[in-house]
């Protein structure tokens, strides 16, 4: 006996209305076009500022004579320790949580005699009230960072002062992840708040200029009056280079 089997027809199912209407109004046929131009968005958020600062805000910090603002027997040297030169890119961001990544050949001084460990810092034209320094620190995500062996506030010589930077978008004057991303706003002129051991001191901001990692002349201490050197990562986001904020001690 044969068997014939013939394949059963396709049920048709009528669409729902809802469905009829979809199909034709076609609007989901631009997802693939948002969903881009949500990325474009999101990518020139993060360019645009970089190219903003190198464009207009980097070509007025480029004053190679101030690197060697004076004579060599003015400044005190160290030995310099050999350190492995870091290369954008082969390392973690995140080691630039450590100040001795961002200046890999500079010099370790030798400890200042204080028992202060921690004073505070305002820059009243960046909102930034009472940050907190830590002396001869090294996480710069926990407070800004006084780096060993440089001068205390008031002194004769030059206290440096490092603080991260990111995206200015990011900006929070009370995150230290975040707290010196508008530092290259700053001009000449503006005040720079200090109260070490219960004393005011107050900067004014005298010269501002960019430097490689590898130029280590702005720890160099100089003893003709008390000065005060701001230090962070620029363009904003990256670690191509530090951006250095030079005060002097204003006169009362």
């Amino acid at each position: 006996m044969k068997y014939a089997y013939l394949k059963a027809p396709v049920k048709m199912t009528t669409p729902s209305r809802r469905l009829v209407a979809l199909r034709r109004s076609k609007w989901w046929t631009f997802i693939p076009v948002i969903f881009m131009g949500i990325g474009l968005l999101l990518f020139g958020s993060a360019a645009f500022p970089i190219l903003s600062y190198q464009i207009f805000t980097s070509p007025r910090f480029r004053q190679p004579e101030f690197l060697k603002p004076v004579a060599t027997d003015s400044l005190i040297r160290q030995p310099i320790e050999t350190f492995t030169p870091i290369v954008l890119g082969e390392e973690e961001a995140s080691t630039f949580l450590e100040i001795e990544k961002w200046f890999p050949t500079a010099p370790k001084f030798e400890p200042r005699p204080t028992k202060i460990t921690h004073y505070t810092l305002s820059i009243p034209k960046l909102k930034i009230e009472n940050a907190l320094v830590e002396i001869g620190g090294l996480d710069i995500k926990k407070n800004l960072i006084q780096y060993p062996g440089t001068a205390n506030p008031g002194q004769p010589g030059n206290t440096v002062i490092f603080g991260h930077s990111v995206l200015p978008q990011f900006y929070n004057p009370k995150n230290y992840l975040t707290i010196f991303s508008t530092l290259p706003t700053l001009e000449s002129g503006d005040e720079i708040l200090v109260n070490f051991d219960g004393v005011n001191y107050r900067y004014r901001v005298e010269e501002m200029v960019e430097v490689s990692p590898d130029d280590i002349s702005v720890l160099e201490q100089r003893y003709d009056d008390s000065y005060i050197t701001l230090i962070t990562c620029v363009p904003p986001g990256t670690y191509l280079r530090r951006l250095i904020v030079r005060g002097r001690l204003a006169v009362k």
